[in-house]
């Protein structure tokens, strides 16, 4: 049979949507960067036009919310009734890094503010449309706690507070579930986390062990949603309903060395790490966020697309795979053109281009994706 689809169609794009203050306390806003909030209506459209009728999309809290309780839904309202509209299948981020200003991440207030703004935009979108929401409250809680907790690299920009950051994001995902459900109880939450594996930096047992120790971390946030890893928190089985996983060229690395890349004799195939998730689950899985630059943008898809059918062919299934991000924009902390997206208008008023390249390898596997299988087609 063809590949069974989560949202609509295998192959999904992903609107980054990013919009933290950087250190400079600058605010980065990648879909006003990219024109995508005005123009969401065009964007969908091209994507469909490509074969994908699902996408990942975000609201900007900082935006929406601006002072404790005051919503203006302006920003948002034009994106959710344009893939109403088309239709197109959305999953929609609520926090993308993006907080208000003034809101302290480590406080018991952010999780309250952030559950009711969870509960007003369900009611919002259930005023809009009738279909069941998608939701993935917290994007990358994992690489959040490392990046913001850890190595001071993003907001919060703590350093040896990790662990409890990830805490805290955990409480606010399941608190802002809650709300999400409790307005429309058809809501699926599905988490968008990365997957990864490190190796050791030699042979040595303890350099093993801890490079085990930090492949396995990689599942910590999940475990705690999921009420399997210090249930005080709250979590519970039924807290997410679909299982996204983030694989970028650069996901493998040697312990405080340097990055694996694809082609190099210790690389792992991508189909073996998703063995390695899988089975810790009961809940469907898809790639939330796959993609590279440049000239590699078709080659890298092809490579993922062939590791997902060998998934497949080992037993196991991934419902979807999102090509993140599917508009080219400029780097978050330099400015710089990053090549990285299906359509490539780096700027709010600049044509889509299509990357042609890839617009054709996009076009060949959701074919694919869609034949049966020569399994099928040989009995």
């Amino acid at each position: 049979m063809p590949e069974q689809a989560l949202f609509g169609s295998m192959l999904m794009g992903g609107f980054e949507c990013a919009a933290q203050q950087l250190r400079s306390r600058r605010r980065l806003d990648i879909a006003a960067a990219t024109g995508h909030d005005v123009r969401a209506a065009e964007d969908y459209r091209l994507l469909a036009a490509h074969g994908m009728t699902a996408a990942r999309d975000g609201l900007r809290w900082h935006l929406i919310e601006p002072r404790p309780g005051q919503y203006d839904w302006s920003s948002f309202l034009p994106m959710l009734r344009a893939a109403r509209d088309m239709p197109i299948t959305i999953i929609w981020d609520l926090l993308h890094y993006g907080l208000p200003a003034g809101v302290d991440v480590f406080s018991p207030r952010f999780i309250t503010r952030f559950a009711a703004f969870a509960r007003e935009a369900a009611r919002v979108i259930a005023s809009e449309t009738d279909t069941p929401p998608l939701f993935t409250p917290i994007n990358e809680i994992s690489y959040w706690a490392f990046a913001g907790g850890d190595c001071g690299d993003l907001n919060p920009f703590a350093t040896g507070r990790g662990g409890e950051l990830k805490r805290q994001l955990v409480r606010a995902m399941l608190a802002a579930s809650a709300e999400l459900r409790a307005v429309d109880p058809r809501a699926r939450i599905a988490c968008a986390e990365p997957l990864i594996h490190v190796f050791p930096a030699d042979d040595t047992p303890d350099a093993i062990a801890q490079a085990a120790r930090h492949t396995e971390s990689q599942f910590e946030a999940l475990d705690m949603l999921l009420g399997r890893k210090e249930p005080e928190l709250g979590g519970h089985e039924a807290a997410v309903d679909i299982i996204g996983l983030n694989y970028y060229y650069n996901n493998q690395w040697v312990d405080h060395g340097r990055p694996i890349f694809l082609g190099d004799w210790l690389h792992k195939p991508l189909h073996q790490l998703v063995e390695t998730a899988a089975p810790r689950y009961s809940q469907p899985l898809y790639i939330a966020e796959t993609g590279t630059e440049g000239v590699f943008r078709p080659y890298w898809l092809r490579y993922v697309c062939d590791e997902v059918r060998t998934a497949k062919a080992r037993g196991l299934s991934i419902g979807g795979i999102c090509l993140y991000p599917i508009i080219s924009h400029l780097g978050w902390a330099d400015d710089r053109r990053c090549l990285n997206g299906l359509l490539d208008g780096h700027g709010a008023d600049v044509a889509r281009t299509a990357y042609a390249p890839l617009s054709d390898e996009i076009r060949a596997q959701s074919a694919r994706f869609r034949a049966p299988s020569s399994l099928s087609a040989a009995a």
